[in-house]
């Protein structure tokens, strides 16, 4: 779909530092040990927390050519990262790189933030998961490179399924999974009663959306006859997913339902929950010691490809993050580089060794197969995505879904607050 270009508070400013741009041929034409800028990268925690050395490598490749450009390297949370990089680029001291959520590239493409990349500078750019480009284009045009990918798939305790059903092995239909979960439930539920079989969160709407999508519903449309987005949360198909999520939490979940999924891991770890709906790496926070995880749990905690409705796998939202230059970079050229060497096959290689999904199929396809990675990999082709629409990072800054979550746990009726979210939807979507 085609959608034009929306004038935005700020826009003059950041194309005028654009057209600044245009002036680094000057700096691109030096040799390249005479360069002697400054580059700074924002990158998630998780680079910092579970790939360090990747950094370091990258760093240490791209020194070796630039040896007097200083790379600094900024570590940023995600609970405050959208705040701090709208505050940065309205000022005078912003990054040069800046890793943004593939949910959150709209909204600053659309503004002007980020500069054009040329594909062809980045390798296995041809494979790119479709998913994680879609989010990085706009009109025929790229502005951000793919990072990692991630899926949601179903995390469980085999000793506790085992105990309950007498299989370790979670069942492949949600038929078979439901009446598995009731016996665990039993089992379990004589030792705690604040056992949760399924331990789904209420205001989870990653989860909730995906059962939505299950049945055939959307969060919204696009409507090609009014060259705009509409809230489709109170079709019939988006209802009955809705609905179908909320009687699994009010069933399954004996903890706080109007909890989100922050802690859903720990919840595990803890041995409140037999299984858990989240990333595939979550697993693996399960049993990490040294971030709350349970380290006895070790070899007893799986992942497999979680059963939806009507005998059919549930849709996974297709996460993950991407890399794109900001348009107010005096060093595009260098932001470039360093990006296409953090993304580049090999260092793609790293974080396929963690079990993180790599951005491209190519490298995708082997996992497939892996037993540790196949339910997660095996879950991108299928996947849904949000609204690639202007104002979406307003819809989930304003919890829009949670909250209509959130009024139906409370006892409002799905009709109701889905056609409440749908009107703050549309309020917010087109802007």
């Amino acid at each position: 779909m085609k959608r034009k270009l929306i004038a935005a508070v700020g826009v003059a400013a950041m194309m005028s530092g654009i057209a600044a741009c245009g002036g680094d041929s000057g700096n691109a034409s030096k040799d390249a040990k005479d360069r002697s800028e400054e580059l700074t990268v924002w990158l998630m925690v998780d680079a910092q927390s579970t790939w360090p050395e990747l950094v370091k490598d990258v760093n240490a490749q791209f020194k070796k050519k630039y040896p007097k450009v200083k790379v600094n390297v900024q570590y940023q949370q995600w609970a405050d990262k959208a705040k701090k990089l709208d505050t940065a680029l309205g000022g005078d001291k912003f990054p040069d790189v800046v890793e943004l959520g593939n949910t959150e590239t709209m909204q600053y493409i659309l503004n002007g933030a980020l500069a054009e990349i040329d594909p062809k500078k980045y390798d296995n750019s041809d494979t790119w998961i479709k998913g994680l480009k879609d989010t990085c284009t706009f009109e025929g045009k790229q502005f951000c490179v793919p990072y990692y990918a991630g899926a949601r798939v179903a995390i469980y305790n085999k000793d506790m399924f085992k105990a309950g059903t007498g299989s370790d092995v979670l069942p492949q239909t949600e038929a078979e999974m439901l009446t598995a979960l009731d016996k665990v439930s039993a089992e379990q539920g004589k030792k705690d009663k604040r056992f949760s079989s399924l331990y789904l969160p209420g205001r989870y709407w990653y989860a909730a959306m995906s059962y939505v999508a299950a049945y055939g519903g959307s969060i919204a449309e696009y409507d090609e006859g009014a060259k705009e987005w509409k809230g489709n949360l109170s079709s019939a198909e988006s209802q009955k997913g809705i609905e179908h999520f909320i009687n699994l939490v009010k069933k399954y979940n004996k903890a706080d339902i109007t909890k989100d999924e922050q802690d859903h891991a720990n919840v595990m770890a803890n041995e409140k929950a037999a299984l858990i709906y989240g990333n595939g790496w979550e697993s693996g926070s399960v049993t990490d010691g040294a971030n709350n995880g349970n380290p006895k749990l070790e070899g007893k905690i799986a992942t497999a490809g979680m059963p939806g409705p009507e005998g059919k796998a549930l849709p996974s939202f297709i996460g993950g993050s991407d890399l794109a230059v900001t348009a107010k970079s005096k060093v595009t050229d260098l932001g470039e580089e360093w990006v296409s060497l953090f993304t580049s096959e090999k260092s793609q290689e790293v974080l396929v060794s963690k079990n993180i999904l790599p951005n491209n199929e190519k490298q995708l396809e082997p996992l497939k197969a892996k037993p540790e990675t196949a339910a997660i990999a095996n879950a991108v082709p299928d996947a849904w995505f949000t609204p690639i629409a202007p104002g979406w990072t307003s819809i989930e800054k304003d919890e829009v879904l949670e909250n209509m979550l959130l009024a139906i746990l409370k006892g409002t009726s799905v009709a109701d607050a889905a056609k409440k979210a749908d009107d703050e939807i549309n309020a917010l979507i087109n802007k």
